[in-house]
């Protein structure tokens, strides 16, 4: 039996921890913050509770290979993993609503839609790849199971390696259709030329396998990591933030771990520093930020409000450009999340969270900021609010660039570093261990970007399986 030390309890570091506890090792887990989940959080506002971070969860296969793993290492009681973990997975009428230069449709497209018959034929193409897919998410690249899938993908993209390259050879696509499936690769942070091509398939698939939510809110799969993490022995330190980590220790504000092996899952920035060394990334390599908006409401929204919208800028080049610049952009992608009292187990009123993708710029914003208040305008405007949003709103809690910087990148940059073509997507297990330091082992989004909830679990989930190899 090994002693770990897991270092950060976001949900890298808390997949980690769960694997790795049911595998039989000694597990602590350090957390600076008073609560578990990293940028997923969950706040309180006049007695309502909002989550913060991913606002779906995408891909479930992921999670359930998850649990089938843990029941296949487990050295703990023969108690069900599904029932410890207690997850219940709710899965959404569609993957939202979306506006775009006076057009809207839902994914997948309603027929009767002028758009529908081109995408029921990139659907019929591209819907099917969950599983080789989810394979990806959860097997190193080299290893020789996923051959097949990445196989099967390069036949279907050929020579177009970027998401743009690989969109734009689709000459039958609707110019709206097409940015509409390009502005998903925001979710890596990055704009569709800086992509692999394997982000164009991401809309079809999430619209075939369905896009889902905990029952409860998202973080409920915080709570849920953490069931397991107990279960498994998982020894979880609170409100204990490391200062330094070495060969064979970390070292709190509190207290000094023996450790025969570390997880790192604090973002990169962060653990160089913890090493002794100061790395900042160059502005051009940073990815995007946001400004999270979250409110309660003093009434509901128009009858008919989409539950999830997303509402793109009119020129979608012009936004990739200024995040490249790291400069606020003319109009931004805007992710609207309305959540009525009557669809939450835990609320009494109507909240709201909005979403806007900003440049990692370390800024302070406010509900009166320029970028913020024209934002809100605009997309109160094409939501047909009939007032500005903030008519609506009785309090609110905003999360920015400078909120992610402290804890996380420089200048809050969500997916810390831009990673090349080949490191990008599912592509990413290369950089979690380095051979200069065997005992040092690394999880996280800034080491697995993009792709949300399933490439941070799925990343943990190959690191730990290279790390018990070598246990």
């Amino acid at each position: 039996m090994s002693r770990v030390v897991v270092v950060g309890g976001g949900v890298g570091g808390l997949v980690a921890a769960v694997i790795l506890s049911w595998s039989g090792h000694s597990v602590t887990l350090l957390e600076a913050g008073r609560s578990l989940g990293g940028k997923s959080r969950r706040i309180e506002l006049d007695g309502q509770q909002l989550d913060t971070g991913p606002s779906l969860f995408t891909f479930p296969s992921v999670w359930e290979e998850l649990l089938a793993r843990l029941e296949r290492v487990s050295s703990k009681s023969p108690a069900s993993v599904k029932d410890v973990a207690g997850l219940e997975l709710e899965r959404l009428p569609s993957v939202g609503q979306y506006y775009y230069q006076g057009d809207s449709c839902a994914l997948p497209v309603e027929p009767g839609h002028a758009w529908y018959p081109a995408w029921k034929r990139f659907a019929n193409v591209h819907g099917g790849l969950g599983a080789p897919i989810t394979k990806l998410l959860t097997t190193a690249p080299t290893a020789p199971a996923a051959v097949p899938s990445l196989t099967h993908l390069g036949m279907l993209y050929g020579r177009h390696l970027t998401t743009r390259g690989y969109l734009d050879s689709l000459t039958w696509l609707p110019d709206g259709l097409r940015e509409i499936i390009a502005i998903h690769t925001l979710n890596a942070g990055v704009g569709p030329s800086q992509t692999p091509a394997l982000y164009a398939s991401m809309p079809a698939v999430m619209a075939q396998d369905g896009v889902w939510v905990p029952r409860g809110g998202v973080y409920e799969l915080i709570r849920a990591l953490e069931r397991l993490a107990v279960h498994g022995g998982v020894d979880i330190r609170m409100d204990e933030e490391v200062n330094e980590i070495a060969s064979g220790t970390v070292a709190t504000s509190k207290d000094v771990y023996p450790a025969d092996v570390v997880v790192s899952g604090v973002d990169e920035q962060k653990l160089e520093a913890l090493l002794g060394k100061s790395v900042s990334a160059p502005v051009q390599d940073r990815s995007c930020s946001a400004v999270g908006l979250y409110a309660v409401l003093n009434r509901p929204l128009p009858e008919g409000t989409a539950v999830h919208s997303v509402v793109l800028p009119d020129d979608p080049s012009s936004l990739y450009s200024s995040l490249r610049r790291h400069q606020e952009p003319d109009q931004t992608m805007a992710f609207v999340n309305y959540y009525p009292a009557d669809s939450h187990e835990f609320n009494t009123k109507d909240t709201l969270a909005l979403l806007l993708t900003s440049p990692s710029n370390g800024s302070s914003y406010r509900l009166d900021s320029d970028f913020v208040s024209r934002e809100l305008d605009r997309v109160s405007c094409l939501l047909g609010l009939g007032t500005g949003v903030e008519d609506y709103i009785e309090s609110h809690h905003i999360l920015d660039p400078e909120y992610f910087g402290i804890s996380g990148s420089d200048g809050g940059a969500l997916y810390g570093r831009i990673r090349p073509l080949w490191m990008s997507g599912p592509f990413h297990q290369p950089r979690a261990h380095s051979y200069r330091r065997p005992w040092l082992w690394r999880v996280g989004s800034s080491i697995h970007p993009g792709g949300g909830l399933p490439a941070v679990m799925g990343g943990a989930m190959m690191t730990v399986k290279q790390l018990n190899k070598s246990l």
